[in-house]
């Protein structure tokens, strides 16, 4: 117990005491002008609202790729598997400029997206992709082991009752891994909301437009304004915590209604 105390107090909450230490430099007001700025706002309002959409994209999408990794045997299935991983080990700067490369006006794909008037790289949607890329394999991961521990026989008891497959998806299987697809969604958009690395390339950091959380607090800092960062930060801190106890709150009442 007094290990475990120790080590979260060196690396987590002396950290965030201090940060607040430092954001208390400032009075009340000087917290309300600061949070409740133009550019703070838009910045925000990018980073959550693209956080969101790419962690609701991810669980779609996680669920799908999830369902054919474990229901399924075809060759390269193990090379596929793992290439879910790469997020995790790929340095995000790397990431963010593979990303930027391809989805630039004259990269593979960005080149085919002008041609139908859609601009990817500088623009929201390139903090969406790159939000998406690193949060889509929490949700594969997440929601693998309960896909794998659950056999098929809850399936054959529902055919032989007449249920069609799309019913017992809908009816048998959904709702036991939506407590799952909830752990994983929280989980990419908690790693959504402080991503820094890959998105600095493809966003373009316009502010007003392209920029995130994250960088305006890296902005503040190369201008010496130490205090405001602090304040942005403790802000984002807040509004985070209070999003995802809000998501674990609703894990666990969806784990009390499947028992």
């Amino acid at each position: 117990m007094g290990f475990t105390v120790l080590y979260l107090s060196l690396i987590i909450i002396i950290p965030l005491a201090a940060l607040f230490i430092k954001a208390a430099g400032l009075g009340p007001a000087e917290w309300w002008e600061i949070l409740t700025s133009r550019r703070v706002l838009a910045a925000a309002k990018l980073t959550f609202g693209a956080s969101a959409a790419a962690a609701t994209v991810s669980m779609i999408f996680g669920l799908l790729v999830t369902w054919v990794l474990v229901r399924y045997e075809f060759p390269g299935r193990r090379i596929l598997d793992a290439m879910v991983d790469l997020p995790f080990a790929l340095p995000t700067a790397v990431a963010g400029i593979t990303l930027t490369q391809m989805y630039a006006p004259n990269g593979w794909i960005g080149q085919h997206l002008e041609k139908v008037g859609v601009q990817a790289a500088y623009n929201p949607i390139g903090v969406f992709i790159a939000l998406t890329f690193i949060g889509f394999p929490f949700v594969v991961r997440t929601l693998q082991p309960v896909m794998e521990d659950l056999g098929k026989e809850i399936e054959e008891a529902a055919a032989t009752l007449g249920a069609g497959r799309w019913t017992v998806f809908r009816r048998v299987l959904l709702p036991m891994f939506v407590p799952a697809l909830v752990t994983g969604f929280a989980l990419a958009f908690a790693r959504a909301i402080g991503e820094y690395g890959s998105v600095i390339f493809i966003s373009g950091n316009l502010p007003f437009k392209t920029e995130i959380l994250p960088l305006l607090i890296v902005a503040q800092l190369e201008q010496f304004k130490y205090e405001a960062a602090a304040v942005i930060a403790a802000g984002m801190l807040i509004v985070s915590f209070l999003m995802l106890l809000i998501i674990n709150l609703l894990q666990r009442r969806l784990d009390w209604q499947h028992r």
